[in-house]
């Protein structure tokens, strides 16, 4: 069965979830964490559109854009 269209936000600000595969972590340490800011930013930067909050936790991300 096909999963439903989201529903577009009337005000624009999406509640995003990145997980890793079968719960693996994502971030391994601090230094990872970085790498993917620094990544997620520029993509921010060229994307053109505004991160309001996130939260990065060991095995998904929580980006609020």
């Amino acid at each position: 069965m096909a999963r439903q269209a989201r529903v577009k936000s009337t005000t624009g600000i999406y509640h995003v979830l990145l997980k890793g595969l079968d719960e693996h972590n994502l971030f391994l340490d601090d230094s990872d964490r970085s790498i993917f800011m620094e990544k997620l930013n520029k993509t921010r930067e060229t994307g053109g559109f505004q991160l309001y909050a996130h939260c990065l936790v060991d095995n998904h991300v929580h980006p609020l854009k």
